[in-house]
């Protein structure tokens, strides 16, 4: 956690997670809500837009001149086959694909036949990830990803001389928040830096006053400093990994709870 700032340690009643509601019902987060008794909503604030096929020409990438598709999300996969369909592209059999997580990989599933193709699958991170990619360096990268994204991959990826190519398939844009202008949360919780920036498009003039602001990830904290806020409660952090854990451990101090 930040060093804490003893006059802003006050008591914490409502959070905003700038996330989508969970479909879960076991979600940490209404754990937390049930277990401190505090309101706790989520909104996303940032939307991803498709590119369009005639965006995506403008690319003037080839699909069938690669391999290998890396996926580091589930979205990227489904903007990929639909694009695919949309330019009447039919994916080979032998195509290979590399997948960022166990999930991605299971969401893959909805679009090709398991036994006819070849997944590789990363524990969680970019980094396992790419632990696998270095087995299979004769391969055609194509990297479908959004217009805001980590470099880890693609720097990787060059660093190293292998063939790949980068393809937008989607844009990440600011959410309409307008609808909570009048609205105050005790707790905003972000997530990447493209929600910082969603914050002050939808709202220029923000001020911070008491709300308190929570940022997982190094850069998503980065980006809450650049823009003149003072970061309260920050993950992963060795006592918390997860932004659920590092809201607790404030709540704890902040309302007084033995």
């Amino acid at each position: 956690m930040p060093q804490i700032v003893r006059e802003r340690l006050l008591k914490v009643e409502s959070i905003l997670v700038s996330q989508p509601k969970p479909s879960n019902d076991k979600s940490p987060y209404f754990k937390l809500a049930e277990k401190y008794g505090i309101k706790v909503d989520f909104r996303p604030f940032i939307d991803v837009v498709p590119v369009s096929v005639k965006e995506f020409r403008k690319q003037k990438v080839d699909i069938l001149a690669h391999s290998a598709v890396i996926f580091t999300s589930r979205k990227a996969v489904t903007l990929f086959f639909e694009m695919c369909k949309n330019m009447k592209i039919e994916v080979p059999a032998d195509m290979k694909y590399f997948c960022v997580s166990s999930q991605t990989a299971n969401y893959l599933q909805k679009y090709i036949v398991v036994r006819k193709r070849k997944i590789f699958t990363g524990l969680k991170t970019a980094k396992d990830l790419l632990e696998i990619v270095k087995k299979h360096k004769g391969e055609k990268y194509l990297f479908p990803c959004s217009d805001i994204r980590k470099d880890d991959i693609p720097n990787f990826l060059t660093k190293n001389d292998y063939n790949f190519t980068e393809v937008v398939l989607y844009r990440t844009v600011a959410s309409d928040l307008s609808d909570l202008s009048d609205v105050n949360y005790d707790v905003i919780a972000f997530f990447s830096p493209s929600g910082i920036q969603s914050l002050f498009a939808n709202f220029p003039d923000f001020k911070q006053n008491k709300t308190r602001i929570a940022a997982f990830g190094p850069t998503t904290a980065k980006a809450v400093r650049d823009a003149g806020l003072v970061l309260d409660i920050e993950a992963p952090m060795p006592n918390a990994p997860s932004m659920t854990g590092a809201i607790e451990n404030y709540i704890k101090v902040s309302n007084n709870i033995k």
